[in-house]
């Protein structure tokens, strides 16, 4: 029992738990905000007052497309605000911390083993004869 006790009071467990709870709480107000003023906005330009009506009947059994409308557009509006407000910002985050390559040090070749070594080398490091100095 301790194990699972150690398991769950981890960094990343409960880190994951705020996680998906944010996300949830998110994700409901992007879905009120897409049915109090996404569609009524839509609803005025079209003329369908609430897509969550929509539906249709056959054999006696009733298909609520409207709320996939919905559910469509809260879903194409919560993937542009991660996207535009989280994605891109961590991604310019992390482009600014990226370490820069070294350039390479200038190499010549060792005259007795023919292998590269640093040009201000006195001692070749793979056949350990000295070497003259660059000119």
């Amino acid at each position: 029992m301790s194990g699972f006790t150690k398991f769950l009071l981890r960094g990343n467990v409960v880190d994951l738990a705020i996680a998906v709870m944010i996300g949830a709480a998110f994700g409901a107000i992007v879905t009120s905000f897409t049915s109090g003023i996404i569609t009524p906005l839509i609803a005025a330009i079209g003329g369908q007052p609430n897509f969550s009506a929509l539906h249709f009947t056959l054999h006696h059994s009733t298909f609520k497309y409207g709320l996939v409308v919905n559910a469509a557009i809260s879903f194409v509006i919560l993937a542009a605000i991660l996207y535009f407000l989280v994605l891109l910002p961590v991604n310019r985050l992390m482009e600014r911390f990226k370490p820069t390559p070294e350039e390479p040090t200038p190499t010549r070749d060792c005259p007795h083993c023919v292998s590269a070594i640093p040009e201000t080398a006195s001692v070749c490091a793979f056949c350990t004869r000295d070497v003259a100095a660059a000119a």
